[in-house]
């Protein structure tokens, strides 16, 4: 078929990543198969205090592309002040970066 040979090519955009967003240190482990688990988190609060935010509890893990960005969500829940709060950290690969969003 000489048109639309791209069209299922497996690269899917997930579109824009809404919600709040916060850069974030993280400690992960890769297991022998090459899967990242994040392990702790640590972000800057409001007064400029670094928080080490452990454990953290991974629901489902996805690869998904944000304007052709590859990325991994993890869907996750942090316990935060003695509240847990569901919240979906993602990690940029080719940027080696970590963010926290927040729906």
């Amino acid at each position: 078929m000489a048109f639309g040979g791209y069209t299922n090519s497996g690269r899917s955009d997930a579109g824009s990543l809404r919600g709040t967003q916060r850069e974030v240190a993280c400690e992960c482990w890769f297991t022998s198969s090459g899967k990242l688990m994040p392990l702790m988190i640590k972000v800057k609060d409001e007064e400029g205090q670094i928080q080490a935010i452990r454990p953290v509890i991974v629901h489902s893990q996805e690869r998904k592309r944000y304007a052709g960005i590859l990325s991994v969500e993890f869907d996750c829940t942090l316990t935060i002040f003695g509240r847990a709060v569901r919240c979906w950290l993602i990690y940029y690969p080719d940027k080696n970066r970590w963010v926290l969003n927040f729906r």
